[in-house]
């Protein structure tokens, strides 16, 4: 043998000996063998397992009954989007001749049994069958004349889960929503394999449970429902990613149980600029009044560019809210029907005792704080109101003045509220008075943790104390509450609690109880995680969230860590009081949370793990859609929030200066 024919025998043996075993098994199997699972047990005879890196549970199902009418697209509606399930219909033509033929035959049955009927004076069964002969001949006159036809269908289901027990839950949940519809449905006893087969995508029907079909009612089968969400009216929110039909949203549309919503998403996955996108687009084109509390200092661009008002709070500034500011409110009496202004000095007692419960407890959620504190604060709370004349009568919030310009003519100012100093001297001279030793801890220890926020104390949480500086104007298109110097851990949120409560007094309020009257407001509460650890602002939360469409006002949630709303139940109310949902790119940890609490079926799930900024899951009462949030050039100018981009968007401003 010859050198180079050695050489090449001695490369060939080599290449066989070090060719990997997987590769040998690869060229021997095919395509279909190749996507298969690593295998399917089938000796389970109401479900399959399928057997791959994590173990799934299939249940097959076939339609066994069918309603009398029905109508498109709400016969099968239930069953084409309930979760991880697939379904197929086989559908096939009849011929003509055999239609007519048994068409006839069955009209002779039910003739014959007609006239049985009649001799045996059942009346009620021969006009049932009358009326079926009829609806018999007049479809195959139809037929015969070429304007309808018969067909033959099976629809088979396949339903998916992770464990038995969810199978069996989800498949008793099923059955449930089908019936809904009068839609029956098995499970393919004993013939688990058959449809399991039936239902992939080889056109093969091994059941043959076939129900009969005319050319309406077959129209009424097919899935032709695409998952559009939105409004006939409304700001462009975004795009159908499925349809690429833009998303009118109107956050004020009859067709909603309530106008709030919530957006949850992690870090960085587009919710400020999504919330700064509505806002600004349903302020110029609906006129929409938005307020902003605003945790991070995101918004206060949009202030400028809507030409709203900014206000900062913080230790050095020189504004102040006063938690004890009350208001009237219009209401519509339940007799007359009529308009009517009342003052309920009895519900901002416990508002204003519920922020002093959070101020006395601190950061620390001191267990020291019961009952017997709470009804200090109270007491001491209703005495303030009492000693400056405020009561029940709308009023008591004004002092009679003498006009300046005619000292004969009377006019109308507002008094001055109490406030947190004046309610703490209230205190210190209760604590000076008691006799009781049950209370003598209790006002100690308020007189000790209070003085913090007492200015005449030059206490460093004093913003708070004192007459408001500013007041709402009426009108304004866009107001921001800017918190984002306050200390994150105690401050911010305790701010977020007053002015949650401050806001209600001085914007909600102030709406009609007759929504044509009222204006749209939309109250926005960011980094809402914040407030869940303080049991009194929770609660706060949850009344606001309930009462806002009273008021023709949308509460707003925004938040980037679902999984503490998911930990306290008494946070879940914000949720089932909130009609639209918006889910941006969720982080894995939380996904789990938002699957379990808002039904999620696992290709909703797995979109939000792997989703891109902007896009998302939009959810308007039972409809949703995948979303993509685009915001216009120039929007981008007042609603990107990236610190980079902001910064790179400076250096080319400075740059052709």
């Amino acid at each position: 043998m010859s050198k180079k024919r050695q050489r090449e025998e001695e490369q060939r043996q080599h290449s066989d000996y070090t060719k990997p075993d997987e590769f040998k098994i690869l060229k021997k199997k095919t395509i279909k063998q190749l996507i298969a699972p690593s295998g399917i047990d089938a000796t389970n005879i109401d479900h399959l397992e399928i057997v791959s890196n994590v173990t799934r549970y299939a249940r097959s199902f076939f339609v066994s009954a069918l309603p009398r009418m029905c109508t498109f697209p709400e016969l099968f509606r239930d069953l084409y989007l309930f979760g991880d399930i697939n379904t197929s219909i086989y559908i096939t033509p009849v011929a003509e001749s055999k239609s007519q033929n048994e068409l006839n035959r069955v009209i002779n049955e039910l003739e014959t049994e007609r006239i049985v009927a009649a001799d045996r004076g059942n009346i009620n069964r021969e006009s049932t069958l009358g009326q079926k002969r009829y609806e018999a001949e007049q479809l195959r006159d139809e037929i015969a004349a070429g304007y309808n036809k018969l067909y033959e269908a099976s629809i088979i289901s396949t339903l998916f889960a992770y464990s038995l027990e969810d199978l069996d839950r989800y498949t008793k949940l099923l059955a449930t929503e089908m019936s809904k519809s009068l839609v029956g449905i098995k499970s393919a006893w004993a013939m688990q394999q058959e449809a399991f087969q039936s239902n992939l995508p080889l056109m093969e029907n091994k059941i043959q449970k076939t129900h009969t079909f005319d050319r309406r009612s077959m129209g009424t089968v097919f899935p032709f429902t695409t998952s559009e969400v939105g409004h006939p009216s409304g700001v462009p929110l975004g795009v159908n990613k499925q349809t690429g039909v833009p998303i009118l949203f109107d956050n004020f549309h009859s067709s909603l149980t309530n106008y709030n919503m919530v957006i949850f998403a992690k870090s960085g996955a587009g919710k400020s600029v999504t919330m700064k996108t509505l806002i600004s687009r349903s302020a110029v084109l609906m006129g929409i009044q938005s307020l902003a509390l605003d945790a991070e200092g995101e918004y206060s661009i949009v202030a400028e560019s809507l030409g709203g008002i900014n206000v900062v709070i913080s230790p050095t500034s020189k504004t102040v809210i006063n938690i004890f500011d009350i208001e009237t409110e219009i209401i519509k009496d339940e007799i007359t029907g009529r308009d009517r202004t009342v003052l309920n000095v009895e519900n901002k007692v416990e508002d204003v005792t519920q922020a002093l419960l959070t101020m006395a407890r601190g950061s620390t959620r001191s267990e020291e704080v019961n009952e017997l504190t709470k009804q200090i604060i109270a007491e001491s709370v209703s005495e303030e109101y009492v000693a400056h004349g405020i009561n029940s009568d709308p009023n008591s919030l004004f002092e009679s003045t003498a006009d300046s310009r005619d000292s004969n003519m009377l006019g109308r100012k507002k008094k001055e509220m109490p406030t947190i100093g004046s309610w703490y001297k209230r205190i210190q001279k209760k604590a000076e008075e008691n006799r009781n030793p049950d209370y003598n801890f209790h006002y100690s220890y308020l007189l000790k943790v209070m003085k913090q926020y007492i200015r005449e104390y030059d206490g460093q949480m004093a913003y708070f104390d004192g007459q408001s500086t500013f007041d709402l104007l009426e009108g304004s298109l866009f107001i921001n509450l800017d918190i984002s110097q306050l200390e994150e851990k105690f401050a911010r949120p305790l701010a977020q609690q007053i002015l949650l409560e401050w806001i209600w007094e001085k914007y909600v309020k102030k709406n009609s109880e007759d929504r044509t009257k009222a204006a749209k407001k939309r109250v926005l509460v960011d980094e809402a995680w914040m407030l869940l650890p303080f049991p009194e602002a929770v609660d706060f939360l949850n009344t606001m969230a309930r009462r806002a469409r009273k008021r023709n006002v949308s509460l707003a949630i925004i938040s980037q860590r679902f999984q503490d709303f998911y930990e306290k139940p008494e946070a879940q109310a914000v949720l089932t009081s909130s009609d639209t949902k918006l889910f941006l790119a969720q982080d894995k940890s939380e996904i789990a949370y938002l699957k379990e609490v808002f039904k999620l079926s696992e290709g909703e799930a797995n979109f939000l793990v792997t989703c891109l900024k902007g896009e998302g899951l939009l959810k308007v009462g039972a409809d949703s859609a995948i979303i993509q949030i685009n915001p216009t050039r120039k929007e981008f100018e007042f609603v990107e929030t990236n610190l980079n981009k902001l910064m790179q968007k400076g250096k080319k401003q400075y740059a052709n200066q």
